[in-house]
């Protein structure tokens, strides 16, 4: 249901993607490995609160959120991982943990790590453990309309 509410906004739009079937994964390491495509590539989308109000934050699969630099990217007071029983309700026709970075569907703001700039392609959840999108990241961009997260300075 979400995949094909997904492809129908795409088409909509006239963005070309591709659809890539794999056998369930959970994990960033399993989606990439049977799904065939570099792990850089691969985009997670967490669920996270900022000053309360829920976003999404879209980063590289390998890596971890970083509550404190999230909170020196965006300006806000408070960031901290969303419980899945506060945004459950938010994605219809999602399996928990594979929502699709696509906020703007959702009613939430989206923050994109600076680091998925650099490759010309990004693939995502497309609502299912088994199935990805993978699409142009300037189309991803132009679509979504996410803020740039810069690169945590250690």
């Amino acid at each position: 249901m979400a995949l094909q509410r997904l492809t129908e906004y795409l088409g909509n739009h006239q963005v070309r993607y591709s659809t890539i079937s794999h056998t369930a994964a959970y994990t960033s390491q399993q989606i990439a490995a049977t799904a065939h495509i570099p792990g850089k590539m691969l985009a997670k989308t967490v669920i996270v609160k900022l000053d309360g109000k829920l976003a999404m934050v879209v980063i590289p699969a390998h890596r971890r959120i970083d509550l404190k630099w999230l909170r020196e990217s965006t300006g806000h007071r408070q960031a901290e991982i969303a419980r899945e029983y506060e945004f459950a309700g938010n994605f219809p026709g999602c399996e928990t943990g594979a929502m699709p970075p696509f906020g703007n569907l959702y009613g939430m703001d989206v923050y994109v790590d600076e680091e998925l700039t650099h490759d010309k392609n990004i693939a995502f959840n497309a609502g299912t453990h088994s199935e990805l999108i993978q699409m142009a990241y300037s189309d991803f961009e132009h679509l979504v309309k996410p803020r740039l997260l810069t690169e945590p300075h250690h």
